[in-house]
Formats: C-alpha cells, structure tokens, sequence
C-alpha cells in the first residue's frame, strides 16, 4: 500500500518554535554576557518550567517560565492584565550606549541613565543602536515580548533615516536593495527610499527586516559611502513621533496592544522573501544593524 507520509503533529510544531540557548535570552534581558550567563547557568541559578537548567539547554519567554535566583526573566508574570509591565520609547541620542551600565567605567552614559524610573524595575533596551547612531529605543520588562521583536524569525521592520557621504548612484542604490555579501552571506534585499541628493551627502530611508551587527554602517562604507547620520525611526509599529533626543515617554495602551499583536501575527504570512537564501538562517542574525 502506497500513500504520503504523515508527519507527527508535534514534529511540524517544532518546526515553529522560537527557541534560543538560555545565554543568549538571559544576555538580551541584561543579565550580564554571554559567558557570565553560561556561568549562572552552571551555578544551577537558572530554572526552566520549574527545573533546574543545564548549559545547551533551549527556551523561548513567550511559553517557558524562566527564573534566575528565583525571580522570573526580565518581569515575566502569570499575573493578569495589570501585570507591572513598563514599556517606554526613548530618543536616544548621539554618543550613548545602548547598555544598563558603562562596563568599561569610563564615564560614558547609558540609555538606563536616561530613563528616570524606579531602579526596582529591570527594564532594559530591546536591541540595540551603537554609540554614534541615534533615535527610537524600546525599553520594557516584558521579556516575552522583547524577545518576540528581536528574533529574526518574526521579521519585524525597523525604518532608518540614514545620511551618506558622496552622491550616491542610482546603479549603487539598487546593488544595495538587491543585497550585498556581508560576513560571507547575501543580505536580504532591503526596500530603500532615495529622499535626497546633494554634491556631497545623500539621505536614504531604509527598511530592514534582519538585523546583523551594524548593517547599515559596514554596507554604506563598503559601498564607498560611509554614514554620517543614522537615526532609526520605527520599530515595527511603534513610531518615534515628536521625541526630542534624550525624552522618554510611556508608551500608551494602544500601543502596547499593537506591538503585541505583531508579535502573535504570523510571520510567514508577511514574510516576502520565502526563497531568499538566507530564510533558513536568519536565526543566526545578530540584533545590531545599524
């Protein structure tokens, strides 16, 4: 007898986990680096749904109730509605880190410096934009959620309103939008909006839906045009708005509720790149481009 083969359900579910080594997650909700938190790890400080993690072990926030010392990952809660979530957008300037502290103790500041809310509360930036860039930082305590918008699966859009030194050509410009080889992959193509050209610089809207370390700025200077602006001006649907550098607001409820629903819509239904060749390893991606 001859037929399909049937696929278990629960193997076509893994296929769609968000799953990441422990490190890493706990590394993006500023427990310390990457090696620090292996080290935690091995301590035996970390749980996983009630049982005690082991280095090489997998979670994903959004499912798994992750603690550290017994106090759950970056303000996760099985509390209702009014959970103590805090969500803000700052206008991060020029010449801060996107860091909770300065480890090299060097006097520079950081976006926690920049945000005046109760220390008790560990917010932290989701993803980051280097030193010399500048514009729109999300910081919450919501871990499911900020891990949902930094995985490279979910292919959330971020808009950069980025200036160039040099008349940039249009043959340049679409080399760039078709993808260029970076760390000895192509780049997904990326939509680029041409807003002005002068003699010597030249503006550009980008929109990037992965994020490896500094994209944009080793892209630009590949192509001869090194960066001389780079503000980012959305992350998926939150907006930078009427934010002077350095303000921070809270984010409104609405707001709150359209991020989340980003991040429960399904990915591959507005994924237009399902045959590039990076698709399968997008996971990879590091969460600075810029």
């Amino acid at each position: 007898m001859t037929g399909r083969t049937v696929v278990p359900a629960s193997v076509i579910e893994r296929e769609f986990l968000v799953e990441e080594r422990l490190q890493k997650i706990m590394a993006r909700a500023s427990y310390g680096s990457r090696r620090s938190c292996e080290t935690i790890i091995s301590e035996g400080r970390v749980t996983v749904n009630g049982r005690v993690a082991k280095l090489g072990d997998k979670a994903d926030p959004a499912t798994d109730h992750i603690e550290v010392d017994g106090q759950s990952l970056g303000g996760q809660t099985q509390a209702g509605p009014d959970n103590g979530f805090i969500y803000i957008a700052l206008n991060k300037p020029r010449g801060v880190i996107s860091s909770l502290e300065d480890e090299l103790e060097a006097g520079r500041t950081t976006v926690r410096d920049l945000v005046d809310v109760d220390s008790s509360h560990h917010i932290y930036p989701v993803g980051r934009l280097d030193k010399p860039s500048e514009g729109l930082v999300l910081m919450t305590n919501d871990g499911a959620l900020a891990h949902r918008l930094t995985h490279p699966r979910y292919g959330h859009e971020k808009v950069y309103d980025v200036t160039v030194e040099g008349n940039i050509s249009d043959l340049v410009l679409d080399q760039w939008r078709r993808g260029v080889i970076l760390d000895g992959r192509i780049t997904a193509p990326a939509p680029i909006e041409l807003i002005e050209r002068g003699a010597d610089s030249s503006r550009l809207r980008i929109i990037l839906r992965e994020g490896r370390k500094r994209q944009i700025r080793r892209i630009a200077a590949g192509l001869g045009h090194p960066v001389r602006q780079l503000i980012r001006e959305r992350i998926g649907p939150l907006t930078l708005g009427d934010l002077q550098p350095g303000q921070w607001r809270s984010l409104t409820s609405g707001e709150v509720a359209e991020l989340k629903q980003s991040v429960t819509d399904d990915p591959a239904s507005r994924d237009p790149l399902p045959n590039h060749p990076n698709r399968k390893k997008d996971s990879r991606a590091a969460r600075s481009s810029t």
